[in-house]
């Protein structure tokens, strides 16, 4: 495979996973943000520990969508993320997100 062709590769990938986020940005609640990924969920739960001296957060998204090319399943039931940068956690607003109709 030549550097070309691996290039297009992962812009492909990166453009279908955009379409995904498109599509899927309707059924979450939450975008949460770290210095790593992206991610989308239905909840959140933000805990800053500092245990050994040194602060850090503890990020818990409930049915949660992961921005991420190369991960097989970006559904997951629960996600933990720890992380000693900044967490970013908006809510969407309820024009930004609809149910679809008769999904109810």
């Amino acid at each position: 495979m030549s550097t070309e062709d691996l290039d297009r590769f992962e812009a492909d990938a990166e453009l279908a996973l955009y379409r995904e986020y498109r599509d899927v940005v309707k059924i979450f609640k939450y975008v949460v943000e770290t210095d790593r990924r992206f991610y989308l969920g239905n909840a959140v739960d933000v805990k800053v520990r500092s245990e050994t001296g040194d602060a850090y957060f503890e990020v818990t998204l409930t049915d949660a969508w992961v921005w991420d090319i190369y991960r097989p399943a970006r559904f997951a039931k629960q996600v933990k993320v720890l992380t000693f940068k900044d967490v970013n956690v908006e809510e969407l607003q309820d024009s930004d997100f609809k149910v679809p109709p008769g999904s109810d």
